[in-house]
């Protein structure tokens, strides 16, 4: 099929009208880029994962354009957090919920709840004020890295989607973060731009469960990133974990020389701009500083997919401290490993 590629300062009315008709458009969000239907045609939201090759069981997220919508594709919204959005939307935050009778079971992946939020990008609340609420999963072949540019998505569903509207990278990088608000405490269930330490001066304690870290896959998908692997190259990819950073350099580099010399493979490092200098004569793709963690957030998946560009065999890479969004980063870094994690102590 033709993809109309939509450029920068263009339009976009034809994209809200491939909506409105049942269409599939990708879009830009703040965090990554999205691949919308109109969220309450079940047709049009099957054919998103037809095209990403997605798990039926795998919710995709309802964006909205305002408070308004929310109670079109929710139930049951406590006040007090209808005043928590009232400060953290437009934003990097999703909630999930009990989902209206308007909501298609193809949309929350046959559950009886609804990932909402609303995006902070003109782009995207533009698409969706001119349409109506979009489900949009990321906008990639299932199981790779999602896509913070154009670019990315062009080179995933060129041909397989209607429009695709280029605006630029993305700014935070990774998906946003996912609270359950069916249940008290809330829990988390993916980490993202919004952090534990921001989400609890905002709505109070949360519970932080061991796969919201990404060390093991969750029992079920009650939202996007949380069953399945994710976010990885079509290479290997082994992650390092290590307390000190020279440590952690020592480790990674005694993993590529075994690679190499037990193996026969050839392997890249993904690091920091802090560490890349010390892996000399080893072909390295720098992850950004680790003073600036929302820095590698934004290269993170740029940089898992330049590993399949890259003439290796296998990629390598450095952990990062889980403060702040560096939960998210390594969430993300886990899952793509498959959780092949070494350890200094192993």
């Amino acid at each position: 099929m033709d993809t109309l590629i939509i450029r920068p300062n263009e339009s976009i009315e034809a994209a809200a009208e491939t909506i409105l008709r049942g269409g599939l458009v990708a879009f830009p969000t703040e965090t990554v880029y999205g691949l919308g239907a109109d969220a309450f045609n079940p047709a049009a939201v099957r054919r998103i994962y037809q095209v990403k090759g997605r798990p039926a069981d795998n919710p995709s997220i309802v964006h909205i354009a305002s408070l308004d919508q929310l109670v079109d594709v929710a139930v049951d919204v406590p006040d007090e957090l209808f005043k928590a959005l009232r400060r953290v939307w437009p934003g990097p935050f999703t909630v999930v919920l009990r989902k209206s009778s308007k909501v298609p079971p193809e949309t929350t992946g046959g559950r009886d709840t609804v990932a909402v939020r609303m995006p902070a990008h003109p782009i995207a609340l533009e698409l969706i004020r001119r349409s109506r609420p979009i489900a949009a999963p990321s906008a990639n072949l299932s199981g790779k890295p999602s896509p913070t540019s154009a670019i990315h998505v062009i080179r995933d569903l060129m041909g397989k989607v209607d429009a695709i509207i280029d605006g630029g990278d993305t700014y935070f990088g990774v998906e946003s973060t996912v609270i359950d608000f069916t249940r008290r405490p809330p829990v988390l269930l993916r980490p993202g731009p919004f952090t534990v330490e921001e989400i609890r001066g905002v709505i109070g304690d949360i519970v932080v469960p061991e796969f919201a870290r990404g060390t093991r896959e969750a029992d079920v998908a009650l939202a996007p990133g949380m069953k399945y692997r994710h976010y990885a190259p079509s290479k290997p990819l082994f992650l390092v974990e290590c307390g000190d950073v020279e440590a952690m350099v020592g480790k990674a580099k005694e993993l590529v020389e075994r690679l190499k010399q037990h193996e026969g493979k050839r392997a890249a490092v993904l690091c920091s701009s802090e560490t890349c200098g010390q892996y000399a004569g080893v072909t390295v793709v720098d992850m950004g500083h680790r003073g600036d963690l929302y820095e590698v957030a934004r290269k993170l998946f740029a940089a898992l997919r330049l590993v399949d560009d890259l003439d290796v065999d296998v990629a390598v890479a450095e952990g990062f401290p889980e403060l702040g969004i560096g939960l998210a980063i390594m969430n993300r870094l886990r899952k793509a490993s498959g959780f092949s994690i070494i350890k200094c102590g192993d």
